[in-house]
């Protein structure tokens, strides 16, 4: 019978795991079948160029998926029953159930609209394209009366949003809003860097006191202040879908999945998660963050890990580490923070038109996977009957 395999997202981590696990495992043994509720790839890190008018590529998933075996199913997952090894998706308005041998889970995270009161109904988050769109639109017709945007979190969505808003619509007065300060966790150099170029694109910076409400027109901060606002876009960190733990897999107290060192379910066997709904420990002792830069890591991993446990073969643990910030500070201001083994800033960084090249250089490559997500393979490993051993043979034309 043929093994089958779904996997769940097509972000950076799904989409490669899928193209990657079937370039190394016989099509007529294993199938690969991808579900996404997006039929088109938009660059999250991006989306904030696109909330300010910039065009952003869009492509099909369907165009990456070209000259592969792997199916595609577009629809959302709504449920997972880990008994049956059973996936309910509604594509189109009507439920389906798939079964599968081998579950690749990679749904991702959404930034956190629930944390704090008044966010989902007063502020706007960057979940999708549609969203961005609105968002440029409000942008506009406030630039034209000279109106006020509260920009809430000082990480790197935050910070690249305030920044990209600001230099795209200078008549705004933008206010960054973070209980800490913004790149704190940089270094000296870079925080400098990071602190000069707000100034010089009018960002006021506005820490010390975390949002305890949004209002209608202004923001409640837990030092009694408020933050008067006309347009509030919310960054206050990412949250992964509820939907692991309801199924129940093994999860941190944030919901990321447990898994171990070859990115497996600790709880169910056969079950592989991947991307931010991981929580995947470095090699210096926390969870590796979330972002595109860690499902494009754990994503072919989970590939190669898989078609060795197909085939016979004993897998490696996932080994990764972080070497760069990349942080765009719209499109004439970039900073590159460069890394330590333990995840502390190097004094190395490099800023400028030279930063904004750097990542887009890294993006890109990371897009790259998609259209070539391994070595071909001249020889792919296949099943025995029955006793998972594996031999070598000739891969089919």
């Amino acid at each position: 019978m043929t093994h089958k395999v779904l996997v769940l997202g097509a972000g950076y981590a799904g989409l490669v795991a899928a193209k990657r696990l079937a370039r190394q495992v016989r099509g007529d043994e294993v199938s690969v079948t991808l579900v996404t509720a997006f039929p088109d790839f938009v660059e999250r890190p991006r989306l904030h160029q696109l909330a300010t008018g910039q065009a952003i590529e869009r492509v099909p998933v369907a165009r990456y998926l070209r000259q592969t075996s792997v199916g595609l199913v577009v629809g959302s997952v709504v449920g997972i029953d880990l008994g049956k090894r059973t996936v309910t998706t509604v594509p189109d308005g009507e439920s389906r159930v798939m079964p599968y041998d081998t579950l690749v889970y990679a749904l991702g995270s959404n930034i956190d609209v629930a944390g704090v009161p008044g966010v989902a109904t007063h502020a706007w988050s960057l979940v999708g394209t549609d969203v961005a769109a609105q968002v440029c639109a409000r942008l506009r017709v406030l630039a034209r009366r000279k109106g006020r945007v509260a920009v809430c979190g000082g990480g790197l969505t935050g910070i690249e949003f305030a920044a990209e808003v600001a230099e795209c619509f200078p008549a705004l007065q933008v206010t960054l809003v973070s209980g800490a300060r913004p790149g704190a966790w940089l270094s000296p150099k870079a925080q400098a860097y990071l602190t000069r170029t707000f100034g010089a694109l009018g960002v006021r910076v506005r820490t010390g006191a975390r949002v305890q409400e949004v209002h209608a027109d202004e923001l409640a901060l837990d030092d009694g202040d408020r933050v008067p606002f006309d347009l509030c876009l919310w960054a206050g960190g990412f949250r992964v879908p509820a939907l692991a733990r309801v199924s129940g897999l093994a999860v941190t107290s944030q919901d990321r999945a447990r898994v171990d060192g070859t990115l497996e379910s600790v709880s169910h066997p056969g079950v592989y998660v991947i991307g931010d709904a991981a929580a995947v420990t470095g090699a210096w002792g926390s969870e590796l963050a979330m972002g595109c830069r860690s499902g494009g890591f754990t994503g072919p991993k989970a590939a190669d890990v898989i078609a060795a446990r197909l085939t016979g073969r004993e897998p490696r643990r996932f080994r990764y580490r972080y070497v760069h910030e990349c942080i765009s500070l719209g499109r004439r201001h970039g900073l590159i923070q460069f890394l330590n083994a333990d995840q502390s800033p190097k004094p190395v960084v490099l800023t400028g038109r030279k930063a904004i090249a750097y990542k887009n250089a890294t993006l890109n490559g990371a897009k790259t996977l998609f259209r070539h997500p391994g070595p071909a393979l001249m020889r792919r490993r296949h099943l025995t009957s029955e006793t998972g051993m594996a031999h070598t043979g000739r891969a089919q034309a």
